[in-house]
């Protein structure tokens, strides 16, 4: 790589008093009107030697630098998956002694999270009566392989049991999708225990459900009707219980829709996330709950709905209990709002992007200095 210096101009230099300015091809002079005069003159060659040559370590870093970056967005890039058909091998995992008396976890929005996540996953893991858990999106900050690996890692260090998913709309970003569902398989489904009937949905895009997954769930609440209860999962709610200023739910004619299916076929319950914080209640007669928070920020300061926590869903005989079960998240306590969410961007950034980081910093600092250097060789002062 060679930086070659540009030709230098007569407008760069201003003549002392009673000189002149004489520019040929290959030199720039300053001499008296009698002739040449060293006390005053200077003359800048035509050097343009090749910059690897004046700036040898500097430029091999530089270079180095460059092919380790292009080097590990490749690696990035064509990364396998780290696992595929990751609900489907979950749901078969799934064991109930008594499939009429069991009970399950459920939480939502834990992207980006560390510290608290795998402590919310560690306290559903030592609960006797859980049985197994459901995420409800918004696991990742964005649909990429590298994030998918490191939560899947904290999921089989933290907890035995089987962990199915739902898709946030975080899950969109980046490889959205398709990139989901190579991991984890279909975006919607449902599965049963005993006389249960369970329904995940694909709303993550806030738009509602599309026609084809519309005449699915339509279809499997007709089969639910056999069932003792129907439960819904969903990553977006059906309405924000926050008041008319908010709007993290659906639109409110999808909204409708989907309220008016669930009243005609007699849905049980239904558990959305999305919004960060624990809400509960009755919407024109349905049970619903929003468990929002797992790991991230908290929406507003409310101590009745802002709280770290997880929900423990308890089965009995066609009845459904739900319990919060809050987890304690010391850093958070101490640090305080602001802090902790920065911690956790930052930490989130260093964790993803720290390597790409560091190789353009040096790289913008080998070609600051070398800038420097030329410009100081190419102009130097009269």
């Amino acid at each position: 790589m060679c930086f070659r210096a540009r030709p230098v101009s007569i407008e760069h230099f201003k003549a002392p008093q009673g000189a002149i300015i004489i520019e040929t091809k290959d030199q720039t002079k300053v001499v008296n009107a009698d002739g040449p005069s060293p006390s005053v003159g200077h003359s800048w060659q035509g050097r343009n030697p090749c910059t690897l040559k004046k700036h040898p370590i500097k430029t091999s870093l530089l270079i180095l630098c460059i092919f380790l970056l292009l080097g590990y967005e490749m690696w990035i890039h064509f990364s396998p998956i780290p696992t595929s058909g990751w609900n489907i091998v979950n749901l078969k995992r799934i064991n109930v002694s008594d499939r009429n008396h069991f009970s399950f976890a459920v939480f939502g929005d834990n992207r980006g999270s560390k510290y608290a996540f795998e402590n919310l996953l560690k306290l559903i893991d030592h609960d006797q009566d859980i049985t197994f858990g459901i995420d409800l999106g918004n696991m990742v900050s964005s649909g990429k392989v590298q994030r998918y690996d490191y939560l899947l890692k904290q999921v089989k260090n933290n907890l035995a049991l089987p962990l199915l998913t739902a898709i946030g709309n975080h899950e969109l970003y980046g490889k959205g999708r398709e990139l989901y569902c190579e991991i984890f398989g279909p975006a919607y489904y449902s599965f049963q225990v005993g006389k249960n009937y369970f329904m995940v949905l694909d709303d993550a895009d806030g738009k509602g459900l599309g026609r084809e997954q519309r005449l699915w769930l339509e279809k499997e609440l007709e089969k639910s009707l056999k069932y003792k209860t129907r439960i819904i999962f969903m990553h977006v709610p059906l309405n924000d219980p926050r008041g008319t200023s908010y709007h993290h739910c659906l639109a409110e004619e999808s909204a409708d829709d989907l309220i008016n299916l669930f009243l005609r076929y007699r849905v049980t319950h239904v558990f959305a996330s999305h919004i960060h914080g624990h809400f509960e209640g009755n919407l024109k007669g349905i049970p619903y709950t929003i468990t929002g928070w797992s790991g991230l920020s908290l929406a507003g300061d409310r101590p009745d709905h802002s709280f770290f926590h997880f929900l423990k869903v308890r089965i009995k005989n066609g009845g459904v209990d739900v319990s919060v079960r809050n987890v304690l998240s010391p850093a958070y306590e101490k640090a305080g709002l602001l802090s902790y969410m920065a911690s956790v961007y930052i930490c989130d950034f260093l964790k993803f992007y720290g390597i790409e980081t560091v190789l353009l910093l040096i790289a913008g600092g080998l070609v600051l200095t070398i800038y420097r250097s030329e410009s100081r060789r190419r102009y130097p002062a009269v």
